[in-house]
């Protein structure tokens, strides 16, 4: 799907246009993770608009014909590819329309309008919210952003990888919570480019095992239900580029349930001062669950993909 020059094209294309987020030692806690590894958080979550999703989507804007964009910019997200959507919208300064299942967070709608663009609300899975956005896009011509089988869109998540090797060379594992999979795609594939031996570490959704059952299966099978309620995180079948892209660079797939990474986005609150939203803090849970086997003295990568207040929830899980 994508090569180390298309993340390498994209890095330099993006470049001033995002950030460059920094990376944070897990450390002087008061409830230390269960692990004898070394972690360090990559806060993707400081991200402009607040995940890494602007990377991809402003490298697809970046890449796309001015006259396409004139049209408008459609896409549908659980919220977080919505976001960093609205803001290439913004940039462009066109008009974007997002839309989402019925799970999305009424904080990220929110902010979506106020980055200008027109939310839809449709059905209760993304691919439902997806066959909408394909349908306007039918009408009327806009560009479509989609938020993970779009090579620029995976390729401008790559660079996240590029920046973890650059603070962290020596890395073992690197741990990607995984929606549609567009950044463990471009995740694995720079890591698999530059350190073969580092370990890409998957985290899905107990109630979305997507790609972990894609490739028990062989094959890329979707899912006949979808139970998450964390929307970003909630995808019955991806690509099949995707599917192809992570079972060539991806080392193991483990699954944390809603309330674990409740569990765990109120652990990066109260430890860090980290305000995640559930993917956010799904690579915490894998760590704090216990579901990732790792030797002493590893240097572990957890990426904190997405800001949001789900720590600051009322009530316990």
């Amino acid at each position: 799907m994508i090569t180390i020059d298309d993340i390498e094209a994209a890095a330099a294309r993006i470049a001033g246009q995002v950030r460059r987020t920094p990376t944070l030692a897990a450390d002087c806690l008061k409830e230390p993770l269960p692990v004898a590894a070394d972690v360090i958080l990559k806060l993707e979550l400081l991200q402009a608009t607040g995940s890494f999703k602007a990377r991809g989507a402003t490298n697809r804007l970046l890449a796309t014909d001015p006259s396409v964009l004139a049209k408008g910019i459609v896409a549908a997200s659980g919220g977080n590819h919505g976001l960093a959507t609205a803001r290439a919208g913004f940039l462009a300064g066109v008009p974007t329309t997002i839309y989402l299942p019925d799970n999305a967070t009424p904080a990220k709608i929110e902010k979506l309008e106020a980055w200008g663009a027109t939310t839809h609300i449709v059905g209760s899975a993304w691919h439902e919210a997806n066959a909408a956005a394909l349908d306007h896009v039918a009408r009327t011509g806009a560009a479509y952003f989609h938020p993970f089988a779009d090579p620029f869109v995976v390729a401008g998540q790559g660079t996240v990888a590029l920046e973890i090797l650059e603070d962290i060379p020596d890395v073992d594992v690197v741990l990607v919570a995984v929606g549609g999979g567009g950044l463990i795609s471009g995740v694995g594939r720079a890591i698999k480019s530059r350190r073969p031996a580092t370990r890409v570490i998957g985290v899905e959704a107990a109630g979305c095992p997507l790609l972990l059952r894609a490739l028990e299966a062989g094959s890329n099978i979707g899912l006949d239900q979808v139970t998450t309620s964390v929307a970003t995180m909630a995808c019955a079948k991806t690509e099949d580029a995707i599917f192809e892209t992570v079972r060539d660079t991806a080392d193991g797939f483990v699954l944390v349930s809603d309330e674990e990474m409740l569990r765990a986005a109120r652990w990066l609150w109260f430890e860090m001062g980290l305000a995640a939203d559930l993917s956010g803090a799904a690579a915490i849970a894998a760590l704090r669950e216990g579901r990732v086997a790792l030797a002493d003295g590893e240097t572990v990568c957890a990426i904190v993909c997405g800001a949001g207040p789900d720590a600051l929830a009322a009530g316990e899980p």
